[in-house]
């Protein structure tokens, strides 16, 4: 019970990773509320676990601060935040729009840096931590991506301002890099590979993206919750800035011996 007697918010709370998230701290006694903008998917983990639904834009700072205000009510203030809400933002510079690049903006970085800015006046009171979820799309550029790729690289800038500037003031910040996380937002982006090679199965375009992957397979919202709730507890009491790559090994892979491997 790692957990027990604190609070945490978990941004994107309803699918995915957020909710892989919000069941492992709420196992373990935390007090969670997760927040989204869709509440059916907040409200069946809210009946599956007991998490508190906060329903709201995390990029909107109205929004935010209204759901502080909630949880201030129910639970007396926030130790945890998980700045885990993020969204798409694909397509070549050439070809992207204003709306798109903005779009990849609010979804991605603004969605961290909002929820941060508010949770502070808490989180340096009560000594609390921030982890934020970025990707491996923070430290390499996937194709035809520019938005995602820039807002990720981003998040990992955000993160290391927050470690600095507020790790004197007892708030630690780390950050979580996933690979390929077989969720039903990537499981979009798998039936764009399916159509695009004339594959047969979802788990047949898992295999073809993770076939130079090492552990040849997509991490789970699980594994990938693991790490982000080491981080947010005490056992990771000295790691402030950190960044770890959920990924499989991909980070490892040296590109130009592709050629090598039979």
């Amino acid at each position: 019970m790692r957990f027990r007697g604190r609070t945490a918010l978990v941004t994107g709370g309803g699918t995915g990773i957020g909710a892989a998230v919000a069941r492992r701290l709420a196992s373990e006694g935390a007090n969670v509320a997760v927040m989204g903008r869709r509440r059916e998917p907040l409200q069946a983990l809210a009946d599956e676990t007991g998490c508190f639904v906060v329903q709201a834009d995390a990029a909107d700072s109205v929004g935010v601060r209204a759901a502080l205000k909630e949880i201030h009510d129910k639970f007396g203030g926030v130790d945890i935040l998980i700045a885990n809400a993020g969204g798409h933002g694909v397509g070549p510079t050439i070809s992207m729009t204003d709306e798109t690049w903005s779009l990849a903006t609010r979804l991605n970085l603004d969605t961290a840096f909002v929820c941060a800015r508010e949770s502070l006046p808490d989180l340096i009171a009560r000594k609390g931590t921030v982890v934020i979820v970025a990707s491996i799309a923070g430290l390499f550029a996937g194709p035809d991506a520019a938005g995602y790729v820039t807002m990720k690289h981003a998040c990992i800038g955000f993160g290391k301002s927050l470690a600095r500037d507020y790790g004197r003031k007892g708030v630690r910040t780390n950050i979580v890099c996933p690979g390929w996380v077989a969720t039903a937002m990537a499981d979009e982006q798998m039936q764009v590979v399916v159509e695009k090679h004339g594959l047969r199965s979802i788990e047949e375009a898992y295999r073809l993206v993770t076939k130079d992957v090492p552990l040849g397979r997509p991490a789970t919202s699980e594994e990938v919750a693991n790490v982000i709730c080491f981080l947010a507890s005490d056992e990771a009491s000295a790691m402030n800035g950190s960044i770890l790559t959920v990924d499989g090994g991909a980070a490892v892979v040296d590109l130009p011996t592709l050629a090598f491997v039979e």
